[in-house]
């Protein structure tokens, strides 16, 4: 399948195109212990990427306690892009991940940006703070 041989903290994953039993095998990828990896996704917000990465794997099988644990281990952050009037992207905003009470992965703006440029912090900013300074 092509993951078999790869260095997870050099890697860069398309989970959008990534049908199924691909986006099981990335998050396993991803859950090796290496530091490093990201990848793309495409859905409406931020928030919604744990909805979608659920009903990815659904379609291989996996239930969605399993997608959520492979999930919240395996991805620290979402940056969402959006597109201003004039067609150009920018970063809308970066949000962290963590399970919350009821075991489901949930996310928390760290950093929202207005198409103006202007940044505002959000409530996810402390965890956001806690990944950064164990990679530094």
């Amino acid at each position: 399948d092509g993951l078999e041989h790869f260095e997870p903290e050099h890697a860069a994953f398309d989970i959008a195109h990534q049908p199924g039993a691909e986006v099981v095998d990335l998050l396993a990828a991803l859950n090796t212990g290496h530091e490093g990896g990201c990848g793309t996704i495409h859905a409406n917000a931020s928030s919604d990427v744990p909805a979608r990465i659920e009903a990815l794997a659904a379609t291989a099988g996996l239930d969605r306690a399993a997608a959520h644990s492979q999930l919240v281990s395996a991805i620290d952050a979402v940056v969402h892009l959006t597109r201003r009037a004039d067609g150009s992207r920018y970063v809308q905003r970066v949000d962290v991940l963590s399970r919350s009470g009821s075991g489901w992965v949930e996310t928390a703006p760290a950093w929202l940006v207005a198409a103006d440029g202007r940044v505002d912090v959000g409530a996810g900013l402390p965890r956001w703070r806690e990944l950064t300074a164990a990679a530094a």
